[in-house]
């Protein structure tokens, strides 16, 4: 289990601001996230859900705002410091090392986490940092595929190495952008069981278009709409709420006669 109280908050936001011009993409945001939760942002395209993600994760700055992440304001900081910080992300857009095992690539992360890169030294030889990669490699449910090269893993596979990549900075926030987008229903629900698993000792918050996957696997919804929160609540109150069903699901389907 996580050593965390039982009222600790994982991700604070207080008025969170950022403008584009004339658009205001992310419009006074505030929320508190408690620890021991997996959370889901959900809301129409522009909505305004990867801008706040790149505001916590410190790849843009706000115009007004703080964010706090267990207890530590990281407003400002440059996404190494976040890192540091122990936040970690995983992107809508896969971002792994193609030309190098699913192994490799889990060592090279977990190397730079630890500070170890040195030319005098195989990165093989470092026997704390393979039995690293041994774990966060069958964490994800990778370790059949510890020699096979990421271009040649199917979608899920990739998705799930990045979750393995974004874990080698032991963070304590982790945020999912779309993880399961793309996939057909085997990968989904193999990531899915992963998610839920991680999420038993890191703080989750999750980007996903995917309802059926959002209403199966968060604790809590926010539902952003033109920059700003719309509502909050269980999955059972998100999937009930008109206002939610006007703005994004749609309008219930009428019983058929």
């Amino acid at each position: 289990m996580r050593d965390v109280s039982e009222n600790a908050i994982a991700l604070s936001v207080n008025g969170l601001t950022r403008r584009f011009g004339g658009l205001v993409a992310v419009d006074n945001v505030s929320f508190d996230l408690p620890a021991r939760r997996l959370n889901a942002i959900i809301g129409p395209n522009g909505a305004g859900k990867t801008t706040l993600f790149n505001l916590i994760t410190g790849e843009i700055h706000p115009n007004a705002g703080r964010v706090v992440v267990h207890g530590q304001d990281i407003t400002g900081l440059k996404p190494h410091q976040i890192v540091r910080n122990r936040v970690s992300r995983t992107l809508q857009i896969k971002s792994v090392f193609s030309g190098l095992s699913v192994g490799e690539n889990v060592r090279t992360a977990v190397m730079v986490h630890e500070g170890l890169v040195s030319p005098f030294r195989s990165a093989t030889s470092y026997s704390a940092v393979n039995n690293r990669v041994a774990a966060l490699v069958d964490q994800v449910g990778l370790t059949p595929h510890m020699h096979t090269l990421a271009s040649a893993l199917s979608y899920g596979d990739v998705a799930l190495l990045e979750i393995a990549l974004a874990l080698a900075n032991e963070p304590q926030l982790l945020l999912l952008d779309e993880p399961v987008c793309g996939m057909g229903p085997q990968e989904t629900e193999q990531t899915v069981r992963k998610i839920r698993e991680i999420a038993k000792t890191v703080d989750v918050v999750l980007i996903e278009h995917d309802m059926e996957v959002v209403f199966a696997i968060a604790d809590e919804i926010i539902v952003m709409a033109q920059g700003a929160i719309l509502a909050r609540g269980t999955p059972a109150e998100i999937s009930s709420s008109p206002a939610v069903q006007e703005a994004y699901l749609g309008a219930p389907e009428e019983a058929d006669l």
